[in-house]
């Protein structure tokens, strides 16, 4: 069994900046693919980003190109999403998902790659 927990979710301005951390704990973290998605009010969820389980390969949505960058520290068993020059748009709860089943360059954009999931961290941009 797989625990994701999300952190650092809240309320900031459009054009700010956060930092979005999911410790993992339960299996070896660092043997495993990884990736955040977010659902806004309303909407279904959407992949945001995804890196493999070695850190070499990752994979972003456009929407979020050039503004957010996921990055993992194996050692402290956490994935991270730096979000950047936020938009109002961006606004949704955001969940990580482990994948139990990776390749080495594995980057996974469907849900249904991914076995676990946290309970979701709010991030709220305002206008």
């Amino acid at each position: 069994q797989v625990q994701l927990v999300e952190s650092g979710g809240g309320l900031v301005q459009a054009g700010g900046s956060l930092r979005l951390a999911c410790a993992a704990s339960g299996r070896t973290f660092s043997m495993r693919a990884m990736g955040w998605f977010r659902q806004a009010p309303g909407k279904e969820r959407e992949f945001v980003a995804a890196i493999s389980w070695s850190g070499g390969y990752t994979s972003h949505a456009d929407s979020v190109k050039g503004r957010f960058t996921i990055s993992r520290d194996n050692a402290k068993n956490t994935v991270y999403l730096q979000m950047n020059n936020l938009k109002p748009e961006d606004t949704a709860v955001y969940y990580c998902g482990d994948n139990s089943k990776s390749s080495l360059s594995g980057v996974y954009q469907t849900q249904e790659s991914y076995d676990y999931w946290g309970q979701g961290t709010q991030v709220t941009v305002s206008s």
